[in-house]
């Protein structure tokens, strides 16, 4: 199999609030990028890239009462490795062609960068979760 990965995209973190995340990063050098919102259930979460040299990190804080289970937790944690792919839609074909566990049932759009982006997950054999995702 010969899936075109690019390169490590991003590591996406989340966060109990964003602003305070944003300056921690901001003091190890890493530059907000692209800020933007997305809807969960309903609600409205925050999202920043935050961008040192070619390192990406995804800040992104959960809209209430999800926020309420990440503060449960007393050590960080990554929730997902991206992947830069050039053709979103074809690496969804081949993994599931693969028969890999894909999560969603189609790419999924996002109004993040300046054109957006397009992405989809598939777990791996621990349940992480690996995010192949184009920038459009």
């Amino acid at each position: 199999m010969s899936i075109a990965i690019n390169r490590l995209q991003h590591i996406g973190l989340p966060v109990t609030d964003l602003a305070i995340s944003e300056a921690f990063y901001q003091r190890l050098d890493f530059e907000p990028v692209m800020r933007s919102t997305f809807m969960h259930e309903g609600a409205e979460g925050k999202v920043s890239m935050m961008k040192r040299g070619e390192m990406i990190m995804e800040l992104y804080q959960m809209p209430e009462p999800e926020l309420s289970r990440v503060r449960q937790r007393t050590d960080g944690r990554i929730d997902h490795i991206a992947f830069d792919v050039d053709d979103v839609d074809e690496t969804f074909a081949q993994l599931k062609q693969e028969g890999f566990d894909v999560i969603e049932e189609a790419p999924v759009f996002l109004n993040f960068w300046q054109k957006g982006c397009k992405y989809c997950y598939i777990l791996g054999p621990d349940g992480e979760r690996l995010e192949f995702c184009q920038i459009l």
